[in-house]
């Protein structure tokens, strides 16, 4: 599956020169929508082979919500590890998952924060029995290949950018481009660790770096599904000028930074710049 790509016209990036594209990867499935369908791709086998897939999200999970319904469409069992308490009646995001037939299951805190030792994950499997193990968002080594799927679709562009929560999108998406072109990442969260974890993914994927990226920082607004009257504003602003209402925790982070940097002159008259629609 493949998204198209249209072109802004943004005066904002106009005046300095720029072109200015989106690819809408949003539209690629109504149930598992942009990198979503992207990383769990090649991960769709190898857990249809174990019959359950056991995965790790927030309350609000796109990620649980898409594994759930690719568990529904392709046939195997899901189990969703949510951080924090349950809560009923449940959220529309996890209503949904339910309504798929995810199994839902519960961690603190404090022990979510811990669910990649080893002790965790045994008393997981003593609980559950065998699966499939999906990292909190989908990244691995497999979400890295179907991500760099995507930059194979975008030759024509200098800039491709996107949105990074873990990293497994812009790890795939660099390495895809060509040679000339580069990544730009815009982390969701605050702190300086998005770097080491996209070359961590890429060394999973492929032994090393790949490609020519960076993360940019500078715009997670406070952080993971942080929001500011700024943003807000600059959400309410960008539906009015294109149609497209974008979502406070990625694009329009995203798209906020790349039309902050561009009003900087951070890219040099004449590049064409792609910004993903994730989802």
């Amino acid at each position: 599956m493949t998204s198209p790509v249209v072109e802004l016209a943004d005066e904002r990036a106009a005046r300095r020169g720029l072109r200015l594209f989106l690819k809408r990867d949003d539209l690629i499935h109504p149930e598992l929508p942009g990198n979503k369908w992207r990383k769990l791709r090649h991960n769709i086998e190898p857990a249809r082979r174990q019959g359950t897939l056991l995965t790790f999200g927030g309350a609000y999970s796109n990620h649980i919500r898409a594994a759930a319904a690719a568990g529904k469409i392709f046939g195997f069992a899901t189990i969703g590890v949510i951080r924090g308490e349950e809560h009923r009646p449940l959220n529309d995001s996890l209503a949904f998952a339910e309504r798929m037939g995810m199994r839902l299951t519960y961690l603190d805190r404090a022990a979510y924060r811990r669910k990649h030792e080893p002790d965790v994950r045994a008393a997981l499997r003593e609980r559950f029995g065998d699966f499939y193990l999906l990292p909190e968002g989908g990244s691995n080594a497999l979400a890295v290949k179907g991500c760099a799927e995507l930059g194979a679709e975008v030759p024509g562009f200098d800039v491709v950018c996107c949105p990074c929560g873990t990293g497994g999108t812009l790890a795939g998406l660099a390495a895809g481009l060509a040679p000339h072109q580069r990544a730009l990442g815009f982390s969701v969260l605050k702190g300086d660790f998005m770097e080491g974890e996209v070359e961590r993914l890429q060394r999973a994927a492929y032994g090393g770096r790949r490609g020519t990226w960076r993360v940019e920082g500078g715009f997670h607004f406070g952080g993971y599904a942080k929001r500011t009257p700024e943003l807000d504003a600059f959400i309410a602003d960008f539906a009015g000028r294109h149609g497209i209402v974008l979502d406070g925790i990625y694009t329009a982070k995203m798209m906020f930074g790349v039309l902050a940097l561009a009003g900087r002159g951070a890219f040099p008259e004449g590049t064409r710049i792609l910004a993903v629609i994730t989802g």
